[in-house]
């Protein structure tokens, strides 16, 4: 049985491999107002989803970036994970598509606020000296 200290031991390992210093930046941001949802924040989408087996990192970061974008109401949750998933290996392409395909099943507003997020993401890469252009 996994104990809680081990799940948040693998949560934010894994949370580091995606999203580097993003999602550390959120997690911090919790510790002082909300410790206990920053550690749940860790132990359970990072600790235990991303752990699963049956899809790897590309596809479970394809996979939020398209729930973050229908949902239309998570601009910064939807950044990170666009990071998150250019750092595992998504081309820009793939997200530009992603999000357009969000247009059929959420609507406009979500894939042009997504297109958005995805438009502000890759500048701050670029100004960051981060290439992520095939």
């Amino acid at each position: 049985m996994t104990t809680e200290n081990q799940r948040f031991t693998r949560g934010l390992a894994k949370l580091k491999e995606i999203d580097g210093e993003a999602g550390e930046r959120v997690i911090d941001a919790l510790k002082d107002i909300a410790p206990d949802l920053a550690r749940y924040t860790i132990e359970f989408p990072f600790g235990d989803i991303y752990q699963r087996p049956g899809l790897d990192l590309r596809s479970r970061e394809i996979a939020t970036v398209a729930a973050l974008t229908a949902l239309g109401t998570a601009q910064p949750q939807l950044k990170v994970h666009i990071h998150g998933a250019l750092n595992v290996g998504c081309t820009r392409t793939e997200i530009v598509e992603v999000i357009i395909q969000m247009a059929i099943y959420a609507g406009f507003p979500a894939a042009l606020n997504g297109m958005f997020a995805a438009k502000e993401v890759f500048g701050e890469r670029e100004a960051g000296g981060i290439s992520d252009k095939p």
